[in-house]
């Protein structure tokens, strides 16, 4: 028996996905404020303090979950998609910004913890814990820029976490991985993250992989992704590292 409900799901789409959510009667799943696309008749959604893994949790747990999504840089509140009705109806979300949904039974995650990054979290059967989780390597914070808050997904049941371009989901058998701070998505707690300086000082100056990795080491599952946010941003401003590139000679003279 799980704890979490167990809910069917469908992902849409390829470059721009949609990830629809099948509830049966009383079903319940959670999303960030904002997600939803579109639901189906039979569907009930309430806005509330928390994920609701803990019904019984007092106003001063709530208030401290609040704070702890303040620091994660999310909405205070998240929205529950409960079915109503009758059969099975559909609720359907997107993710902000182009690139990858994909679902992780946590079930099947060592501990039934998922380690992501803090803007990672799309939705989730109710049941999941959604909570905050800092980063102990100092080095994260100072240096990493994204690393040193993230978010931890805790339970038995579906969650959906969203990425930047593709997912690469790599397996470390007591081994280390270094890339770049920004690409990873998600890890197991079997793996030790922490932020170490990029080689010599020339290859930090002018090897264009930033000052510093990300080193991932231990045995469990890491998830990268191919384009952060981040990234995405740079890559589109009009002074972005792109910009000559389309323009070629011609706009490297005009400026």
């Amino acid at each position: 028996m799980r704890n979490s409900h167990e809910v069917d799901y469908k992902i849409f789409g390829n470059d721009i996905q949609v990830l629809e959510i099948e509830l049966d009667p009383n079903e319940t799943v959670i999303a960030e404020a904002g997600a939803m696309v579109y639901m189906e008749e039979g569907i009930d959604f309430q806005t509330k303090m928390g994920d609701g893994s803990n019904p019984s949790q007092s106003i001063l747990g709530k208030l401290a979950s609040m704070g702890s999504r303040m620091l994660t840089g999310e909405s205070l509140f998240m929205t529950h998609f409960t079915h109503r009705g009758y059969g099975k109806s559909r609720v359907a979300f997107s993710a902000p910004y182009p690139g990858t949904i994909l679902p992780i039974d946590l079930g099947q995650v060592v501990g039934n913890t998922l380690i992501v990054q803090k803007d990672a979290f799309l939705a989730a059967a109710l049941g999941t814990k959604v909570a905050m989780h800092f980063n102990q390597k100092l080095g994260a914070g100072l240096f990493g820029g994204e690393g040193f808050i993230l978010q931890k997904l805790s339970g038995d049941g579906l969650a959906f976490i969203h990425a930047g371009g593709t997912i690469v989901e790599k397996q470390l058998q007591n081994q280390t991985l270094r890339v770049d701070t920004g690409c990873v998505v998600a890890f197991e707690p079997g793996i030790d993250f922490s932020v170490q300086r990029a080689g010599g000082l020339k290859s930090m100056i002018f090897g264009g992989e930033g000052i510093f990795l990300a080193t991932l080491r231990g045995t469990g599952r890491v998830w990268l992704q191919s384009m952060p946010v981040k990234k995405l941003i740079e890559a589109l401003m009009p002074r972005g590292e792109n910009a000559k590139k389309e323009g070629g000679f011609m706009s490297s003279f005009l400026e």
